[in-house]
C-alpha cells in the first residue's frame, strides 16, 4: 500500500524514539542534525480522514488503496502510516522495508515523486511502490525512463462487479447462484438478513473468531492480520461509518460484509465471511448486502484475491465486469 523538500526542525528527542518518522542527517563530530528530507510519516488515525479523502478524491481513484477506512483498519497489521506533502497523501506500510501506493492528491507530481526519491536515499533503501495503476505506470515510465523495475502483481487485481446483476443474479452464467440461495432457503426457511448494529455487533465479531479458528492451518500469517483488521473495524464502526449486514439462521449469526462506498460510482465490500461448512451462505450474504446496501452505485469492488486460487476462481464465478490491474515498482537505478 501506499511522496520538494524543505527544512524542519529537528525535535530534542531521537527521532527514532518518535512515532512520526523523519529524515535526518546526522553530523557526528559536531554533535548536529542536519535535515536533508521533510517527510514525515505518522500512523493514520481518525482526524486524518478529511484531508486524505480530500486527495483520494482528485484523482476518483476505484481501488481499494485508495480507500480512507480500508487504510486505517489495517493500519497496524500492516503498519501503514501516511504523510503529507505538497498537497498529496503519501501512504507507506512496513517502515523497515518501506513500500508505497502511488500518491494521490493535486498538483505537479514530479515534486512529490523526487522528494519520495530523496527520503528512500537517505534512509538507505531503493524506492519501492507496491500498488501502482495502469496510469500511475505510465506516468513513471514517462518521468523517470529506465529508472523502475516494473512488474504486473496479478493477485492484486481489484475484481469490479454491476451492481445490478449482483443483485438480480441474471443470466446463465449466475444460474448456479441463484439455485444455491434456492437451496439454503429451503433448508433455513427462518433465515434473515439484519443491519449490523450496537446490538449484534459483538455477535459479529464472536463470529469472526469462530470462523478464524475454522480456518486456521497455524501458519497463516495473513489471516492473524484479517482478524486484526476486522477487530479494528468493529472497534470504530460506527467513527468510520461503516456499513454492515449480516445472516441469521437458526438463531445464530452465519455470515456477515461489511463495507462502504468508495466513490460515488463504487461501492467497496471489504469484508465477507460466511461459515464454510453451511452451503449457500456465501450466495445469501452476497446478494443480500449488494441490494441492502450498494443499489445506488454503478459498480461494486470487491477488492483482489490474495493469490489464493479458491478465491480467485470464486469471485471470477461471479463474472465480473473488469478487473482493475496493478503493479509493483521497485528503483533500480539512483
Amino acid at each position: 500500500m501506499h511522496r520538494r523538500v524543505t527544512p524542519f526542525e529537528t525535535p530534542v528527542r531521537a527521532f527514532w524514539h518518535d512515532e512520526t518518522i523523519k529524515c535526518t542527517g546526522v553530523n557526528i563530530l559536531e554533535g548536529t542534525v542536519t535535515p536533508i528530507s521533510v517527510l514525515e510519516f505518522k500512523p493514520i488515525e481518525l482526524s486524518d480522514r478529511e484531508w486524505m479523502e480530500e486527495c483520494f478524491r482528485a484523482g476518483h481513484r476505484g481501488s481499494l488503496e485508495y480507500s480512507f477506512t480500508n487504510l486505517f483498519v489495517w493500519r497496524k497489521a500492516l503498519n501503514i502510516q501516511v504523510a503529507r506533502y505538497e498537497g498529496y497523501a503519501i501512504v507507506m506500510s512496513n517502515p523497515d522495508t518501506p513500500s508505497y501506493v502511488f500518491p494521490m492528491g493535486r498538483g505537479p507530481l514530479l515534486p512529490v515523486l523526487e522528494a519520495m526519491l530523496e527520503y528512500s536515499r537517505s534512509i538507505g533503501h531503493p524506492l519501492c511502490f507496491n500498488t501502482l495503476l495502469e496510469g500511475d505506470r505510465l506516468r513513471l515510465e514517462a518521468l523517470f525512463p529506465g529508472r523502475f523495475e516494473i512488474k504486473e502483481i496479478r493477485w492484486a487485481f481489484d475484481y469490479v462487479y454491476e451492481t445490478e446483476r449482483l443483485i438480480n443474479l441474471s443470466g446463465k452464467k449466475l444460474s448456479q447462484k441463484r439455485n444455491n440461495i434456492n437451496k439454503f432457503s429451503k433448508e433455513y426457511r427462518d433465515w434473515d438478513f439484519e443491519e449490523i448494529t450496537r446490538a449484534n455487533i459483538d455477535e459479529v465479531w464472536d463470529m469472526s473468531r469462530k470462523w478464524a479458528e475454522m480456518m486456521d492451518t497455524g501458519d497463516d500469517q495473513s489471516l492473524h492480520e484479517e482478524l486484526s483488521a476486522l477487530e479494528e473495524t468493529f472497534r470504530h464502526f460506527e467513527a468510520l461509518n461503516m456499513q454492515g449486514g449480516l445472516i441469521r439462521a437458526n438463531g445464530r449469526v452465519i455470515a456477515f460484509s461489511i463495507g462502504d462506498p468508495l466513490n460515488e460510482d463504487v461501492y467497496l465490500v471489504q469484508f465477507e465471511k460466511a461459515y464454510p461448512d453451511i452451503p449457500g451462505a456465501y450466495q445469501v450474504i452476497n446478494q443480500q448486502f449488494a441490494e441492502h446496501y450498494a443499489a445506488g452505485y454503478k459498480f461494486v469492488n470487491r477488492e483482489d484475491d490474495a493469490g489464493d486460487e479458491g478465491l480467485r476462481k470464486a469471485k471470477l464465478s461471479y463474472d465480473p465486469i473488469y478487473l482493475v490491474a496493478k503493479y509493483s515498482a521497485r528503483q533500480i537505478t539512483p
